[in-house]
């Protein structure tokens, strides 16, 4: 839901990115925000300006950007020429799509490009629609978008723990079959404060494991995870639930054995941004058979 009514931009504004690059921003009337999870367009969006974005990456799948040109190639791939032809009057990126060289590009052409922090969890959530509103020119909007997804977050927080009856034990999979990439996400890689978030265990972070890492069927096992959640398109890139189980490990643990495989939209698991509410209360749905 974005902000109402529409802002009016405050322009020229300068602003300094996450990078320490000073730019300046005249026009917001052609904005492109992308990065890996669609995070940055649907804080555009949720910020009333919605109406001004040019393109999206395919990771921004929200009903009402689906129909933008993808600027975007395999995947998560920029593409300079489809960029350049939608002739944005504003960049807003961070550093988690490339090459790295496109944005360069972009910068050397004239268009100004601002650097966001790349970082996601619930706890920067505030912070990055601080920063795009900030290099919109509406920081008052930004101020309206921040106070209403904090009271969101803690409404949401609440009701899992009114109507939470266990701690479960939970592992986040990131699945890629048709590639052969198979990870557990574990501390730092924002699954950690998502699962926190829900009233659950995140059993890689409780294993001491950082980051991302190929999955070690012994290290899943040892785990016990009574959940294990994925992303849509990973579920189906292994064949569904069966598939599922057919990996190593996987069907000794207590989730594989119970079939406790729950998947989440891949635009939204792991975006925050705004929408950070509505996907803690559609996991809580999914594990507890409550929500808001």
């Amino acid at each position: 839901m974005p902000i109402t009514p529409a802002p009016q931009p405050k322009l020229p504004v300068t602003v300094t990115d996450n990078q320490g690059t000073k730019v300046t921003v005249t026009s917001v009337d052609r904005v492109l925000a992308f990065d890996t999870y669609g995070t940055l367009a649907a804080t555009v969006f949720g910020l009333g300006l919605g109406d001004k974005v040019v393109g999206r990456d395919t990771s921004t799948g929200f009903p009402a950007a689906k129909n933008l040109p993808v600027i975007t190639a395999n995947g998560h791939q920029l593409n300079a020429e489809a960029i350049m032809t939608l002739r944005p009057s504003v960049v807003i990126t961070d550093t988690t799509l490339g090459p790295w060289d496109v944005v360069l590009q972009l910068r050397d052409s004239g268009i100004p490009v601002v650097v966001t922090d790349s970082k996601r969890t619930i706890d920067n959530v505030n912070e990055i629609v601080g920063q795009v509103a900030n290099a919109l020119g509406v920081p008052e909007a930004g101020a309206q978008l921040v106070e209403r997804t904090t009271k969101e977050i803690a409404e949401a927080k609440a009701t899992v723990a009114k109507t939470q009856n266990q701690k479960p034990r939970i592992v986040f999979l990131y699945l890629r079959g048709q590639a052969g990439v198979y990870y557990m996400f574990g501390r730092g890689s924002g699954v950690d404060s998502l699962i926190e978030a829900v009233g659950g265990v995140d059993v890689a972070t409780e294993a001491g494991m950082d980051g991302m890492r190929p999955i070690n069927p012994e290290a899943l096992v040892k785990a016990r995870p009574d959940v294990i959640l994925l992303m849509t398109k990973g579920l189906q890139s292994v064949g569904g639930v069966d598939g599922v189980l057919q990996l190593p490990g996987v069907a000794q643990t207590p989730a594989g054995q119970n079939r406790r495989i729950i998947d989440m939209d891949d635009h939204q698991i792991l975006g925050f941004g705004p929408l950070t509410a509505s996907v803690l209360d559609a996991l809580a749905k999914a594990l507890y058979g409550t929500a808001k």
